[in-house]
């Protein structure tokens, strides 16, 4: 038996218990993905590249795994902080606050605000609909088109609900301070409003004529 590796792994759990990864009732399954991440962190996208190669910013590659990561972070959190709302549970949540916040869109209209894809967003809409929180009715100066507002279920479940949101707020915003919230705030609408003009503007487009404009 070899007891170096015994002795490697106790170091190895001793670390993960002084790491901010660990809380009291944390289990196997904990411990693994803690692993997971150092790994990762050690294998930065630079020094894979470089190792093929390839030619790689290490900043854009950087905001970008830390974007993804947030988004996936932020998904979980949601999840966890709507479990008693599963109808709100995935990113319909999204379209009833936007609904509250902008009644009487059209679907097309509602489904870019939440930046989806036109097939995406139409499912979305369909399960509000049929979880009874929204409702249509035809547009008054083009009958081809729905406008949707809040049903008296989906106001009261965006009042039960919104506490919870905001729990899960504080809680992804993590230990910044109050400048540091102000300036992330910022520097995010700043690429928010970008990928928005492109979602708009180019989402027909490949990538590289999408790079050639981000550049120009």
């Amino acid at each position: 038996m070899n007891t170096d590796f015994f002795i490697d792994l106790l170091h190895q759990v001793k670390e993960f218990e002084n790491s901010e990864a660990y809380k009291p009732h944390s289990n196997v399954e904990d411990f693994r993905l803690w692993l997971n991440d150092q790994k990762y962190r050690k294998e930065s996208p630079t020094k894979l590249f470089k190792n093929e190669q390839h030619q790689v910013s290490f900043t854009e590659n950087e905001i970008c795994k830390q974007v993804l990561l947030l988004g996936r972070y932020s998904r979980q959190l949601i999840r966890k902080g709507l479990n008693n709302f599963p109808e709100l549970a995935n990113e319909e949540f999204t379209y009833l606050y936007r609904l509250k916040d902008e009644p009487n869109l059209t679907k097309i209209q509602l489904i870019e605000r939440n930046g989806h894809e036109k097939q995406t967003g139409t499912q979305i809409i369909k399960r509000l609909l049929e979880y009874g929180l929204i409702e249509e009715k035809n547009d008054s100066e083009d009958k081809r088109s729905k406008r949707l507002n809040l049903t008296e279920k989906g106001e009261d479940y965006f009042h039960r609900s919104v506490k919870k949101v905001n729990m899960t707020s504080r809680i992804l915003a993590g230990k910044l301070e109050n400048q540091e919230k102000a300036e992330l705030l910022e520097l995010l609408r700043k690429l928010n409003d970008f990928h928005s003009h492109v979602y708009s503007e180019y989402k027909s487009f490949d990538i590289d004529k999408i790079l050639e404009i981000s550049v120009s």
